[in-house]
């Protein structure tokens, strides 16, 4: 009895200490796709984005005189095994963010490695614990039925709260219209790669293999 009880306290204690450390990381178990290789720059790209829930977006701020202002906000480019690349964002106008973004659409997302759990010890500005942005035009989705169904389903999946945010807020879904790519996953510099090689990518036929 007492080795029995004793046992069921140490699952206990275990388990407590591996959510403990999730929660002091900040790494959601989000992750489902095997890490890729590093010179497959494109794949690459697109399984950080696919696997990422969360970045830093970036805006011009006109009553700032035109400074950057960055914002952490929650994504989505599809499930985390099919995304098709193109973030998409869940925003109000009542947040600097989305009011910067119908001045000027021009901005940029930032995503790290380092929040999905696959760095392990290596510092997030080490080149080897990958960071992509994503530069280009942050709109308003409005036009196509089936993108906003898409997009809304999309960011709904990954993010279920957001589906109770107050109406009253006036929530729209963005998403950004990607024209230059900056990743950086080794050592040598930044990769060279175009968004037309990123939105190539067949991310259903890498889940296939992996």
């Amino acid at each position: 009895m007492n080795i029995t009880r004793a046992a069921l306290i140490l699952l206990s204690l275990l388990f407590l200490l591996g959510f403990f450390q999730e929660s002091v990381d900040g790494r959601p178990l989000l992750q489902s796709l095997s890490r890729p290789k590093p010179d497959d720059a494109a794949l690459f790209a697109r399984w950080l984005v696919s696997q990422s829930s969360w970045g830093v977006l970036n805006t011009i701020a006109s009553d700032m005189g035109g400074a950057p202002f960055g914002n952490v906000v929650s994504f989505s480019d599809g499930s985390p095994d099919k995304g098709r690349g193109i973030p998409y964002f869940y925003l109000t106008t009542l947040d600097p963010t989305a009011r910067n973004a119908l001045k000027d659409q021009r901005s940029s997302f930032t995503i790290s490695e380092y929040a999905i759990g696959t760095c392990g010890k290596t510092d997030p500005e080490n080149p080897s614990c990958a960071k992509i942005t994503l530069v280009g035009k942050l709109k308003v989705v409005n036009g196509d039925p089936k993108e906003t169904s898409f997009a809304q389903t999309a960011l709904f999946t990954k993010h279920p709260e957001m589906e109770g945010w107050p109406k009253g807020h006036n929530f729209q879904i963005f998403k950004l219209e990607i024209e230059e790519i900056f990743m950086i996953n080794w050592f040598g510099g930044p990769k060279s790669l175009t968004v037309d090689q990123y939105l190539k990518v067949k991310m259903d036929s890498y889940t296939a293999i992996a």
